[in-house]
């Protein structure tokens, strides 16, 4: 959900942080010293893979609130706050889990949702959308993020993160096995794996890493479709979720910083294949076509 990403740039950073500790501890010259051991190989890497992945997870809100400047909403401060909160209120307990922290920041159009679980989740909203929507667009946004929430998605993109970190660490590894036996040729000196194993194995991890980036982003697509739907179910219509993908659709999206763009409201990139969001005509579509 939300997700190229600050959870996808922090798990990459703990996965990078583990992979090294681990080569420091010598567990890649033990996995390797008599010959690759596959079955240790595929077990450290869901160890390190899913290891990273929910670390990041449990880093998520602090990382959000410090990258986009969010401030929580202790108490409200005016009118507008205030209605912030109560919106999100009855539409956490329509989805049937606490409120989240509700939270502004700074800047053109978006929104996002993140947190570790249903009960440590935060909605944060921008000072540019809550001034260029009005308020039933503005409340349907906020079901889109509570319907995030309500869906799992944190948990959901973790444990996908989580399975394609294990086969980039398993993969990198082991290609990076017969590169430095490749390298070597036939020197027998030295048990353990060499200079070429290790460039080869940072090497790998990183296009793999670039690569499994794809499926999660391909997921990622897909929970956005179910969050607009879900905003529709909290809302009792469709109307105000196409209002205001439509109002979105005309405006010049916040960008959110890599990590959160992921949850935003609004996203896409470039390139098709690492967009976190699908096209908002395509979004417009699905919802008018809905029975």
């Amino acid at each position: 959900m939300k997700r190229i990403v600050l959870f996808l740039l922090t798990n990459f950073a703990v996965i990078l942080v583990l992979s090294i500790s681990a080569r420091l501890l010598g567990v890649d010259r033990f996995l390797a010293s008599n010959g690759l051991n596959m079955g240790m190989l595929l077990a450290f890497a869901a160890l390190i893979g899913f290891g990273g992945s929910f670390i990041s997870l449990m880093m998520s809100k602090t990382m959000a609130k410090w990258s986009t400047g969010a401030r929580v909403i202790e108490r409200p401060g005016n009118q507008d706050e205030a209605w912030l909160m109560d919106t999100v209120r009855q539409l956490s307990k329509k989805a049937g889990f606490p409120m989240p922290e509700v939270a502004v920041f700074d800047g053109a159009p978006n929104a996002f949702a993140t947190g570790p679980s249903k009960s440590k989740s935060l909605v944060a909203v921008s000072t540019g959308l809550l001034q260029s929507m009005n308020r039933k667009e503005v409340e349907a946004v906020l079901a889109h993020e509570v319907a995030h929430i309500q869906n799992g998605d944190m948990v959901t993109l973790t444990l996908i993160q989580g399975v394609v970190n294990t086969f980039v660490i398993f993969l990198a590894r082991a290609l990076a096995y017969v590169v430095d036996n490749f390298l070597r040729g036939d020197e027998k000196e030295s048990s353990g794996p060499g200079i070429g194993y290790w460039v080869s194995s940072i090497a790998f991890e990183i296009m793999f890493g670039i690569l499994a980036s794809i499926v999660v982003m391909f997921f990622s697509r897909k929970r956005e479709y179910r969050a607009d739907a879900g905003a529709a179910a909290l809302m009792g219509e469709r109307r105000s979720m196409i209002d205001a993908l439509r109002v979105l659709g005309g405006l010049e999206a916040g960008a959110l910083p890599k990590e959160m763009a992921a949850s935003g409201i609004a996203g896409g990139g470039m390139m098709a294949l690492f967009s976190s969001h699908p096209p908002i005509e395509a979004r417009i579509a699905a919802l008018e076509s809905a029975r």
